[in-house]
């Protein structure tokens, strides 16, 4: 007889508190990323050896907040978009981050509504927020840290022509 009840499947969908432990970790991830200057720059570039340059940016902050965008710079010659290219609020006051975009075309898209189903936002944020902590992981992994990050004139995304403008003045 086939046993239609999957236990293993239904222990593994994401619950709230699942994604909030999963929140803390990646809160703790970043603040080994984040270097005590982000009180007074808000651009900053960290370059390991063997790894796309990694550049992080304050967008907003707050007294408790940082809105932070973190992504790969693979080539600024060529004018290609940053890859990956999270967006990510860091709540210090209960040490928790969390995934808001993945791209730049969806970092202010409203993405949660009184009207949306709650489960499919639960499932989403906790693909996005995997991902984020698999990727945090692995930049730590590779040597990215507070001490590599200086800080930066050029903001991510920018074109090669305003790049170099920057680096001209």
């Amino acid at each position: 007889m086939v046993d239609f009840s999957d236990k293993k499947r239904l222990d593994s969908r994401p619950r709230l508190d699942r994604l909030q432990q999963l929140q803390g970790e990646i809160f703790r991830q970043l603040m080994l990323l984040m270097p005590d200057a982000v009180a007074q720059e808000d651009v900053f570039e960290s370059r390991v050896a063997g790894s796309p340059v990694l550049r992080m940016e304050l967008l907003e902050r707050h007294r408790y907040t940082h809105f932070v965008r973190l992504s790969y710079t693979f080539d600024a010659s060529s004018g290609e978009r940053p890859a990956p290219d999270a967006h990510i609020r860091v709540y210090h006051d209960v040490r928790m981050a969390e995934v808001t975009a993945f791209n730049s075309e969806q970092a202010f898209r409203r993405s949660a509504h009184p009207a949306y189903p709650a489960r499919p936002l639960l499932d989403r944020g906790w693909r996005e927020n995997s991902a984020l902590d698999k990727w945090l992981a692995y930049l730590l992994q590779q040597g990215h840290s507070f001490e590599t990050m200086r800080p930066s004139r050029v903001r991510i995304g920018i074109s090669t022509e305003e790049a170099a403008a920057v680096e001209l003045a």
